[in-house]
């Protein structure tokens, strides 16, 4: 990899909503045509073997894989892909209820800026007024003790940190249509939304935001039924944060929407960020 700062270093989020789905409606061959240097999957509902046949057989096979299951079958998961070997690989973080969760991997990788750590996470989708939303709050909380550690690491080494991910919060008003009908909602509860404002008050730079306008949009995730997706009815729900002094580096953020309903590969579109 060329490291004279010239050459852009492309890192992509997506939820693809089961990797095998997504592989059959042509997802793998999207991924494979952005060229990216770093790929960062949700929700990839596959074993390791099988998510390592899915990617034999896709143009992304040369492709080195992380990948943190979920302990329990055709849910969750994690995986980071990345073209060149990674440096370093953790699918145990250290912290108690992100280890053995199928939602939290790192991976620390070569870039023109340095080596670099690369995390991809999923949070829980939640459900107001529950024990699912606990849930949520649990794992919110562990996000940011891990969170803290590694800006604090980076801080030291000098080194840098992207965290992508489906997050399952949209943070203001301009990341949901809808935002008025959803106030109650989770995904756009107050208590959810506070984690990201002190996250994005800590020197952690939400990307797809500082560089995708200033809204309403641009949105990342549409249901799969109704008409929210002709009508733009979504949610910017999936993110790419960075430390502060990476965040120069980055150039543009784009959010890959399919043309029609009828060519999604998930129900997320996959959000692009590339580094110069």
């Amino acid at each position: 990899m060329s490291t004279n700062g010239s050459t852009p270093f492309r890192v992509v989020t997506v939820n693809v909503n089961g990797i095998r789905a997504a592989a059959r409606r042509g997802g793998m061959d999207w991924l494979h045509q952005i060229k990216a240097d770093v790929i960062c999957l949700q929700e990839v509902r596959a074993t390791h073997a099988q998510l390592h046949e899915v990617l034999s057989q896709s143009p992304l096979k040369s492709f080195h894989v992380v990948h943190a299951p979920a302990p329990q079958l055709g849910r969750a998961g994690v995986a980071i892909l990345t073209k060149d070997e990674p440096l370093d690989q953790r699918e145990r973080s250290g912290v108690d209820g992100l280890d053995n969760s199928g939602r939290w991997v790192e991976a620390d990788v070569a870039s023109p800026w340095g080596p670099t750590t690369v995390a991809s996470v999923y949070v829980h989708t939640g459900e107001a007024d529950s024990p699912k939303q606990l849930e949520k709050y649990a794992f919110l909380d562990v996000m940011d003790t891990r969170l803290k550690t590694l800006r604090t690491r980076a801080t030291r080494r000098k080194g840098h940190v992207i965290v992508c991910g489906d997050f399952n919060v949209a943070h203001r008003e301009i990341d949901i249509k809808n935002w008025r009908g959803n106030l109650t909602s989770a995904g756009f509860l107050p208590q959810e939304r506070a984690y990201l404002d002190r996250w994005f008050q800590r020197d952690w730079i939400d990307l797809g935001r500082s560089l995708g306008g200033p809204g309403p949009g641009p949105y990342t995730w549409w249901s799969w039924r109704g008409r929210g997706f002709d009508t733009d009815g979504g949610w910017r729900i999936d993110y790419v944060l960075s430390t502060a002094a990476l965040a120069e580096r980055a150039k543009n953020a784009v959010v890959g929407k399919a043309p029609t309903y009828a060519e999604r590969w998930s129900d997320h579109a996959p959000l692009t960020v590339t580094f110069n």
